[in-house]
């Protein structure tokens, strides 16, 4: 089991190593362009926000797990604030894209070339400013769960890995209230949003390829306005298959998240804190290279420009 536990910390570090390189190009090349869309300023707040929850994340594993530093209570409830924030910004900004996307290509899919309610930027900076509320409000009861039940009224103590401090044998009514609140509106409502948002994007992809087939004729000669037509949407639908790339991505990851926490007890496993530490931190660090990439965004030139 230790072997196993010590393999988990390697692999987590390696890919928090990654995702750290990733989301930060991803910003700096976001920032350099000269004009940002609203599309690009979600995957921009996302991409922060993956940073974010990735650095509190390994800072909360090194302290307190591998150096078991022990540190003040607020101090601890300070640190699992921020580590819930950034969770649930980078589960909320992966909702709005796919909704998003299903929105542009619905539009085009319809021929209504009229923007859709997130083309406006003073929308989704509304929108933005939601989901940090949002993520706010379900980040504070941190700051109230019971973290330290076996010490007394200790003032220093090791902070507990369990966010929820909550097993299934033995669950205070506040943390019961608490987990399966966050369960259901920051994972399980999520991911009910993004598997239906993917699968009407796929539908939408395969409609349109039928007609894309249907209407092609190669005697026909193309036009230089056609062959830019046809040029930006094979770039939005190159985007729009790595949207649904990281919507997969997605999917998996808080699928067993979610799994494990209704599933499983963590105080009965020793190594939870490294499983749910990587599933929380594999999505942040994995998607913006399939963002990037797939978006023209993820440019190493423009980031040394």
């Amino acid at each position: 089991m230790e072997a196993i536990v010590m393999d988990l910390v390697a692999l987590r570090i390696v890919v928090s190593i990654i995702g750290v390189m990733g989301n930060t190009i991803l910003i700096m090349s976001i920032l350099k362009l000269t004009r940002v869309k609203t599309f690009e300023m979600v995957l921009l707040v996302l991409a922060a926000v993956n940073l974010e929850e990735i650095v509190i994340v390994n800072v909360y594993d090194l302290l307190l797990l591998r150096l078991s530093v022990r540190i003040s209570v607020w101090s601890c409830r300070l640190l699992k604030f921020f580590t819930m924030f950034g969770e649930i910004g980078s589960i909320l900004f992966t909702v709005v894209i796919s909704v998003y996307r299903y929105q542009k290509l619905r539009d085009v899919h319809t021929r209504v070339n009229l923007p859709v309610f997130m083309d406006n930027m003073r929308h989704t900076l509304g929108i933005t400013a939601f989901c940090a509320m949002l993520a706010v409000i379900f980040s504070v009861p941190a700051f109230l769960v019971s973290l330290n039940e076996d010490e007394g009224n200790s003032t220093y103590l090791g902070c507990p890995a369990d966010f929820f401090q909550c097993s299934l044998s033995k669950c205070p009514t506040p943390s019961l209230i608490y987990k399966y609140s966050f369960l259901l509106v920051c994972n399980f409502l999520p991911l009910v949003i993004v598997t239906l948002t993917s699968s009407m994007i796929v539908r939408i992809l395969i409609v349109q390829q039928k007609v894309v087939r249907a209407r092609q004729d190669p005697s026909v000669a193309v036009t230089q306005q056609q062959q830019k037509q046809r040029s930006r949407k094979s770039s939005f639908q190159r985007s729009t298959v790595a949207i649904l790339a990281a919507m997969v991505l997605f999917q998996v990851d808080w699928t067993i998240y979610l799994i494990l926490h209704l599933a499983c007890n963590p105080h009965s496993i020793p190594s939870w804190s490294e499983i749910e530490f990587f599933i929380t931190t594999f999505y942040t660090a994995v998607s913006p290279y399939v963002y990037g990439l797939g978006n023209d965004l993820f440019n190493i030139k423009r980031f040394f420009r």
